[in-house]
């Protein structure tokens, strides 16, 4: 024990052990899983790509899905089309992901003999197979961002096309088009882009759910498997890696304000 605890360094003070480690991280080592042994630096970086891609994924589907309905339920507030739409949006925001995640997988392999294909590529080599791969995981992600970006344009759509502005832009006669394009939607975005940001968080959990679901060998499917297996030095290095992911998307939000 006496010397296990002095290969790990377990012996000297905690501010030492701390100062250490952090010394460590600004050189870019986050030091060695206690389970196999090798540098965590090197398991991030040859699974970083593969999570990546699946959140970036279900970014671009809850934004191109969420914002067309919303935008829709703001134009048609009271119609069939409002109602279809908030009935979706609510639906989505109940079902957990990985409940989709299973009901997927259940319903594909009972009633269609279906499965996910195994092996997992990147976009850049192989697009095609990459998309049918990711879609389904990457869809049930973005689904609950699909509902919030979705409630939240519907809201700020509706008090934007109420002010003076817009009704003094119909009045000198713009395009309908016009109005909703460069006057409303540049305004009724800032909150939408906001949502967005504060979502991430609760995506790159979502991360760990699904790649486990799909067994895509990612961040969080390594994230999860170090919780079980109680690797410290790596729960330790991927907590530091999600806050400082989530920190630089927040500033990325603050520079689109503009």
């Amino acid at each position: 024990m006496a010397l296990l605890r002095g290969e790990l360094g377990l012996d000297r003070p905690l501010v030492v052990q701390y100062v250490s480690w952090l010394g460590g991280v600004a050189r870019g080592d986050l030091g060695k899983s206690m389970k196999t042994g090798r540098p965590i630096v090197e398991e991030i970086g040859r699974r970083m790509p593969l999570t990546a891609q699946l959140a970036i994924m279900a970014v671009i589907i809850g934004f191109v899905a969420g914002l067309p309905l919303g935008i829709i339920s703001a134009l048609k507030h009271g119609s069939w089309a409002d109602n279809v739409s908030r009935f979706m949006a609510i639906a989505f925001l109940a079902f957990p992901s990985f409940w989709l995640g299973l009901m997927v997988l259940l319903v594909g392999l009972r009633f269609f003999n279906w499965s996910p294909p195994l092996g997992h590529n990147l976009f850049g080599n192989a697009p095609a197979a990459t998309l049918i791969q990711f879609i389904f995981p990457s869809a049930i992600l973005g689904s609950h961002l699909m509902a919030l970006v979705a409630r939240m344009t519907m809201s700020t759509m509706l008090e934007v096309l109420r002010e003076d502005y817009i009704r003094t832009a119909r009045a000198k006669g713009l395009a309908e088009q016009t109005i909703i394009v460069r006057h409303a939607m540049k305004n009724a975005m800032i909150p939408v882009v906001t949502i967005v940001s504060l979502s991430v968080g609760a995506l790159l959990a979502g991360t760990v759910v699904m790649e486990s679901v799909f067994a895509i060998p990612g961040i969080g499917s390594y994230l999860l498997g170090s919780i079980t297996s109680r690797d410290y030095t790596v729960v330790q290095a991927l907590v530091l890696l999600f806050a400082l992911i989530f920190i630089a998307i927040n500033l990325a939000v603050d520079l689109l304000y503009g």
